[in-house]
């Protein structure tokens, strides 16, 4: 097995390119994402069920898809600079269900006025779905951003909509 290497897979919210380097899932990619590599720097393409790691990350995420995980256990590493870096630490601690702003973020991070910077980086995650950068909105509540589609996101949020608020709803 290649240390880099990488597994197309079809999921529920379509076709996604799993990405690992050793023992760590590295990249989760849309086929038309914002801010794919390259193909050539996937490595060696491998069936995702002959590969461990790629395996456990298909099948964590078709568990999240449906409804029946909420936490992830294979190993990750987004690979960024240190700001990138900071912000997706922030990104993992956003509780299942909840949602939160790219200012709140900033204000995390000591300064409401690197909200942009801090977009810039959630639209760089490599690893969206399983760093859920699908958790962060505008300040007025609005889906704004998400490097696999805006369709996705609202799909993602859906699915981690609190019963309670879904109970609520008039549609």
């Amino acid at each position: 097995m290649s240390a880099r290497r990488y597994a197309p897979v079809v999921s529920t919210l379509g076709d996604v390119t799993l990405v690992a380097d050793g023992g760590e899932l590295v990249g989760l990619y849309f086929p038309h994402h914002w801010s794919r590599p390259d193909a050539s720097t996937f490595g060696e393409q491998v069936d995702a069920s002959s590969d461990p790691l790629l395996a456990q990350a298909a099948h964590e995420l078709d568990e999240y898809l449906a409804g029946l995980r909420r936490e992830f256990a294979v190993p990750l590493a987004a690979r960024g600079d240190e700001f990138q870096a900071r912000v997706w630490a922030l990104l993992r601690q956003i509780p299942y269900g909840r949602t939160t702003t790219y200012g709140a973020l900033a204000e995390q991070l000591g300064d409401r006025r690197l909200a942009q910077k801090v977009g810039q980086a959630v639209g760089r995650n490599p690893l969206c779905v399983f760093v859920a950068c699908h958790r962060v909105i505008g300040a007025d509540g609005a889906l704004t951003g998400y490097a696999g589609g805006l369709e996705r996101k609202r799909r993602l949020l859906e699915l981690e909509e609190p019963e309670e608020a879904r109970a609520g709803r008039l549609f």
